[in-house]
């Protein structure tokens, strides 16, 4: 059976993986936005920015991001001289970590959404006098619903899978920053295999749902 502690870093994994996506739409859409229709010469640099977690070991980036956010990094002076302290082995710094390393979940599906609209839509809005902002409003995002849909399934299912950069980031603080998948390994060490068992097989579980959801939300995600 689950112990309190178990509950509590499932309980800790849905927040943050729930947060993550919020700010992953928020953040990714303008990104994915821009990729989909510039003609910018950094769009290659960029995307391979964004896409960057999809190659690079977490351990790698959760390093460099704990470097980045710590005492002597510069986001970690920025943060200090607001007062507002260090980011590792926090629930914000375990946040910001996640929605950098889940970015491209999010971004990717979200940029072929708005590529599959094509540009005639926009050009019948823009002559039907529709202001840009109003054309991304009431054309664009219905039209790539498809695309959001499918961002934020897998900008979920991916936070909540996370192991190497939260460890780097949050460490193993109970209430924390300990995630299911950090309990997990918890128990295996301790030899305590049914209860592994047993967050395991709901990750399992959980794993197959939010594939079911996709499919069964977005059955055919190719067209945006």
């Amino acid at each position: 059976m689950l112990s309190s502690a178990d509950w509590a870093a499932i309980s800790l994994t849905l927040k943050l993986a729930s947060l993550t996506t919020l700010l992953l739409l928020l953040i990714g859409t303008p990104i994915a936005w821009w990729l989909a229709y510039t003609r910018s010469k950094l769009k290659p640099a960029i995307g391979a920015v964004v896409s960057l977690p999809l190659v690079l070991p977490p351990t790698v980036l959760g390093f460099y991001m704990l470097l980045l956010m710590g005492p002597n990094g510069w986001i970690g002076q920025f943060t200090q001289a607001l007062g507002l302290g260090t980011l590792p082995f926090t629930f914000t710094g375990l946040l910001v970590a996640s929605v950098l390393y889940s970015m491209p979940f999010v971004v990717q599906p979200v940029q072929n959404a708005f590529e599959a609209i094509g540009p005639r839509p926009l050009e019948v809005a823009a002559t039907l006098r529709a202001s840009p902002l109003k054309t991304f409003f009431a054309v664009a995002l219905p039209l790539a619903r498809p695309g959001f849909i499918t961002g934020a399934i897998l900008g979920f299912a991916h936070t909540v899978g996370e192991f190497g950069v939260v460890l780097m980031i949050g460490g193993n603080i109970p209430g924390k920053t300990r995630v299911v998948s950090v309990q997990i390994f918890n128990h295996v060490e301790e030899m305590e295999y049914l209860h592994a068992h047993w967050l395991a097989g709901g990750m399992v579980v959980l794993s197959f749902l939010v594939l079911l959801a996709l499919y069964v939300l977005n059955p055919n995600p190719r067209k945006g």
